[in-house]
């Protein structure tokens, strides 16, 4: 979880984070916003686990390398490389978009690195919020508007669907079934492959070895199509690498 006065803990997507206030902030508004410059050079995006289901139509699911993994939709296989956007922010495909773009420029955040208290906080830098003329108030006569009701709820879905994901990834871990992954594609015409890694997957071996109250338990938590989800998606990397190709991106990707 962020900080809000942490700076060097900022999450993805966030350039600063301050906790949104009735007196500071009486008129500041939220408006919708066509481009998403933020996202052009953003390759993979945290993902919850209630997502995997419709994530994986769209985007290969992967985890993070290190002790503390999280589920990511691959936006592009390079750092700096997005294919689903246009230089300026413009989504180019009608696509899945992950809660945690959805709930950009807003966030939960503790105030206090010792307090449990979580407070709505938002990224200031973002064109959706401020004293603008024109959107939705965020506060009426000092009280919070319905849209912002609205958008504590969101977030405070979110972080629920979060301490999910940590479930998720804990039974993950317990069960030993995450190992590093590696994807190797020869296009037609080049003189090596190009190879991926930097990733973790499950691994299916360990999957197929596991006995058979613990499958049960994982179909019955819910855990075992998540699981397949995940894999299913694993066959649109090339999809993707051939969307590089396609927007010329690929110059770019081999820079990075």
């Amino acid at each position: 979880m962020a900080n809000a006065d942490q700076a060097n803990a900022l999450p993805l997507l966030y350039n600063d984070l301050v906790p949104l206030s009735s007196q500071e902030h009486a008129a500041y508004r939220v408006r919708r916003v066509d481009t998403a410059p933020f996202l052009k050079d953003v390759h993979a995006v945290p993902l919850t686990v209630e997502e995997f289901i419709l994530a994986q139509r769209h985007f290969p699911i992967v985890f993070s390398v290190g002790e503390n993994p999280v589920p990511l939709a691959l936006m592009g296989l390079n750092q700096g490389v997005n294919v689903f956007v246009d230089d300026e922010g413009r989504l180019l495909n009608d696509v899945y978009i992950p809660a945690y773009i959805r709930r950009y420029p807003f966030m939960l955040a503790r105030l206090e690195p010792k307090s449990d208290e979580l407070s709505l906080c938002f990224d200031p830098t973002s064109d959706a919020i401020g004293a603008f003329d024109e959107g939705e108030t965020l506060f009426d006569e000092g009280q919070p508007s319905d849209v912002t009701k609205n958008l504590l709820a969101f977030n405070e879905q979110f972080e629920i669907a979060g301490q999910k994901t940590g479930q998720f990834l804990q039974e993950l871990a317990d069960l030993k079934l995450l190992m590093d992954g590696e994807v190797t594609i020869q296009p037609e015409g080049a003189e090596k492959p190009f190879v991926y890694r930097g990733f973790q997957m499950i691994d299916e071996n360990k999957l197929r070895e596991l006995r058979g109250d613990q499958l049960r338990k994982m179909m019955q938590s819910g855990m075992l199509p998540v699981i397949h989800a995940h894999l299913f998606s694993l066959s649109l990397v090339r999809d993707i690498f051939a969307m590089q190709v396609g927007q010329g991106k690929m110059q770019l990707a081999e820079a990075a």
